[in-house]
C-alpha cells in the first residue's frame, strides 16, 4: 500500500506569533521577488515599516494560495538569512521558537513540518506558561493594588493623624503661652505684693518706732505721776494726821461742852427710838383687830449679853425663828407667849431697846398678847415677810448705834451685817433666857 500524503501546514494552523513572524520575513524579501501577483506588487512598493502593518492580509491570502509564491519568498528569505537557513538545514536551529517555525514554514527544509511542530508547541507552552504568570502576574498585581491602597489609607491616616498632632501641638503651645503669659502676670503681681508687703513693713517697723517712743514717754509721765501720787499721798497722810488730831482735840471740846451744857441746864434722857413710828405703824396694823402689843424676845449668850449693855443698845429679835429654836413642840401662841415673857427681866435688867417681830405674812388673823415694859411686839403685814421688817428696823437705825439682830437665818444675818448690825444665832439668846 502506498501512504497517502497529507497536505503541507496551511500559514492559518499556525499559531499567530508564527504568522506575524511569516507575514514579517516575506514583506522584508517581497521587493526582490520576481512575478508578483499584483496584490502583492502594490504592497512590495509601500515603505517597509508600513509593509508588515498594511499588506499583512495580501501576504496572508498569496502565502496560502500560491506555492510557487511561496517557494520564491523562501528563496529570498533563506538568501537573506543564509545563517539561519543552514542551521534549519543541520537541525540545531536554536533562538525564538517562532522565528525558527516561520523561518521553517517559508523555507522548508528536510523535517520543517516536524520542526514546526515542535516549535508550535513549545510556544503553546510558553504561553500556557506566560498565561500562567500572567494570572500570577495578575494576582500578584492585585496583592500590589491592595498593599498599594492599604499604604495610601495608612498614609492618610498617618496624615489625619499628624493634623491631629499638629492641631493638638499648636493648642498645647497656644496653652503654654497662655500658661508663661499667666505665670509671667502672676510673677509681677507677687512681684508688686512683695513691694507692697515691704512697704507696709517699713511703715508698720516706722509706726512701732514711734509707739515705742511714745511708750517710752507715757512711761516716764507714769513714773513721774506715780512719784507724785506718792509724794501727794505723803502730804496727804501728814494733812489727814493733823486734821484728825484738831477734829479729836474738837470732839473733846464738843463733848466736854455738851455735857457741861446738860449739867447746867439739867436736861432729861432721850425717850424713844428712830425706829419708834415704824414699830408703832406695824403694831396698829396688827393691833387694829387685836387692840394691845405682842410678846417679846429673849437672849442667852455672854457675849450676847455683854454687847447688849452697852450704852443705848438695840435689840432686834427675829419671834418665830427664836422660839421655835427654844420650844419648837409648842403652839405658835404660846410661843410667842414664854418669848415675850422670857425678854421681860432681861430688858428690865440691861435696859435695851427691845423689839420683837413675827411673821404674819399668810396671816389674815394676829392675836394680840400683853408685852411687858420696854418690849415691843410687831406682826409683818399681810404678803410681807418678817424677814424684810428686821431689814427695814435695821436701816431706820442711825450709823454708829448698836444694833443687834438675833436670827439664825443667815441671809437675815448676811444682810444685817453689811448694814452695820451684829447678828447674834437663835441659840444665844435661847441659852440667855434659860
Amino acid at each position: 500500500m502506498t501512504a497517502v500524503s497529507q497536505p503541507p501546514l496551511a500559514l492559518g494552523e499556525l499559531p499567530d506569533a508564527v504568522r506575524v513572524r511569516v507575514v514579517a520575513l516575506t514583506a522584508e524579501v517581497l521587493p526582490q521577488v520576481v512575478r508578483l501577483p499584483p496584490a502583492l506588487r502594490r504592497v512590495a512598493g509601500f515603505a517597509p515599516q508600513r509593509r508588515t502593518r498594511l499588506g499583512a492580509t495580501a501576504i496572508t491570502d498569496a502565502l496560502d494560495g500560491d506555492e510557487d509564491l511561496r517557494e520564491r519568498i523562501g528563496t529570498q528569505v533563506a538568501a537573506r538569512s543564509s545563517h539561519e537557513a543552514a542551521a534549519l538545514v543541520a537541525g540545531d536551529a536554536e533562538g525564538d521558537p517562532a522565528e525558527v517555525a516561520a523561518l521553517a514554514w517559508l523555507v522548508r527544509p528536510e523535517g520543517w513540518e516536524q520542526l514546526v511542530a515542535a516549535r508550535t508547541e513549545e510556544i503553546r507552552t510558553r504561553h500556557e506558561a506566560a498565561s500562567r504568570d500572567t494570572g500570577e502576574a495578575v494576582r500578584l498585581r492585585d496583592r500590589l493594588a491592595e498593599a498599594e491602597q492599604a499604604l495610601r489609607d495608612l498614609r492618610q491616616r498617618s496624615r489625619a493623624q499628624v493634623e491631629e498632632y499638629k492641631a493638638e501641638n499648636a493648642s498645647l503651645r497656644r496653652k503654654l503661652g497662655e500658661s508663661r503669659a499667666a505665670e509671667r502676670a502672676t510673677r509681677e503681681a507677687a512681684a508688686g505684693y512683695e513691694h507692697e508687703a515691704e512697704q507696709a513693713r517699713t511703715r508698720a517697723a516706722a509706726q512701732a518706732a514711734v509707739q515705742d517712743k511714745e511708750l517710752r514717754r507715757l512711761r516716764e509721765r507714769i513714773d513721774q505721776l506715780e512719784a507724785e501720787v506718792v509724794a501727794g499721798r505723803r502730804a496727804a497722810r501728814s494733812e489727814r494726821d493733823e486734821v484728825t488730831l484738831r477734829a479729836r482735840l474738837l470732839l473733846d471740846t464738843v463733848i466736854d461742852a455738851a455735857s457741861g451744857l446738860r449739867r447746867e441746864l439739867a436736861l432729861p434722857s432721850v425717850d424713844g427710838a428712830p425706829g419708834d413710828r415704824l414699830e408703832a405703824g406695824l403694831a396698829r396694823a396688827a393691833g387694829e383687830r387685836a387692840g394691845g402689843s405682842v410678846s417679846a424676845p429673849s437672849a442667852n449668850s455672854s457675849r450676847l449679853e455683854r454687847v447688849l449693855a452697852l450704852p443705848r443698845a438695840r435689840l432686834v429679835v427675829d419671834g418665830y425663828n427664836v422660839s421655835k429654836t427654844a420650844w419648837p413642840t409648842a403652839p405658835l401662841e404660846a410661843q410667842r407667849g414664854r418669848l415675850v415673857a422670857g425678854l421681860a427681866p432681861l430688858v428690865a435688867r440691861l435696859g435695851v431697846e427691845t423689839t420683837v417681830v413675827f411673821d404674819a405674812a399668810a396671816a389674815t388673823a394676829r392675836t394680840a398678847a400683853p408685852a411687858p415694859r420696854g418690849v415691843k411686839v410687831v406682826f409683818s403685814p399681810e404678803g410681807v415677810i418678817a424677814d424684810d421688817v428686821i431689814r427695814d428696823l435695821v436701816a431706820a437705825e442711825p450709823a454708829g448705834r448698836v444694833v443687834v439682830v438675833v436670827s439664825s437665818d443667815q441671809q437675815v444675818a448676811s444682810d444685817v451685817a453689811r448694814a452695820g448690825a451684829r447678828p447674834f444665832a437663835s441659840g444665844a439668846l435661847v441659852e440667855l433666857l434659860s
